[in-house]
């Protein structure tokens, strides 16, 4: 028996079951590609940064920001805008553009975390429908049902649970790696935007610029 005679012996469930999976499979796919392409080698960027803003070359910052396209490199130029409005504005500003980056890496998240739940929920209640499937046929045959004649309502009853439960771990374990990825950028971007404000605010009050950069 191949797997789609086994996926039509689901029932219509499994129909829910499999735009489900459909959907957080796109998901899955489309927030691992966004979070390859945030990733940021953040010393290698913060030295440039840093050179770039000691010789007060802000629109050459603003320029190599523009060619990273990364989160980080988006809030830093958004923030080095306001860079002669002084390094309280530039804070403020990189603030609001990190709110707004980390929106954008949440998107589908939610999404992806109902489908988890949703998905073993949907398999259970396939379970449910095919048990009353079989008790159906039992009333219908007057007691005199013999495995066969129930065996329609038992695959219901087993594969929705089974295809519920396959998509609802992957989901789910999808949902923690990448909220255990974003967390882990987020610090990175934290960071990264620290340095800078400290720079700002240090190349502003005429004091010599650090460099004390942590690889970790």
């Amino acid at each position: 028996m191949d797997l789609f005679s086994v996926f039509l012996k689901g029932g219509v469930i499994m129909w829910a079951i499999l735009v489900a999976s459909i959907i957080g499979v796109t998901l899955v796919i489309d927030r691992y590609l966004v979070l390859k392409k945030a990733k940021t080698n953040t010393v290698t960027f913060l030295i440039k940064i840093k050179s770039l803003l000691k010789k007060k070359d802000v629109d050459g910052a603003i320029s190599f920001c523009m060619e990273e396209r990364t989160p980080a490199a988006n809030i830093i130029k958004k923030g080095l805008k306001k860079f002669r409005f002084g390094h309280s504005r530039v804070r403020e500003a990189i603030e609001d553009a990190g709110r707004q980056e980390i929106t954008k890496l949440e998107r589908g998240l939610s999404t992806l975390a109902t489908i988890s739940g949703v998905a073993p929920m949907l398999g259970f209640l396939g379970t449910v429908t095919g048990m009353v499937t079989a008790f159906a046929t039992i009333q219908d045959l007057q007691g005199a049902a013999n495995p066969a004649d129930l065996a329609g309502g038992i695959w219901e009853a087993l594969i929705t649970t089974v295809f519920g439960l396959i998509v609802g771990i992957i989901m789910l374990t999808a949902y923690n790696y990448f909220i255990s990825a974003i967390k882990k950028l987020v610090s990175e971007m934290e960071s990264l935007s620290i340095e800078v404000v400290d720079t700002v605010e240090e190349i502003n009050s005429g004091k010599p610029v650090t460099d004390n950069f942590d690889e970790d």
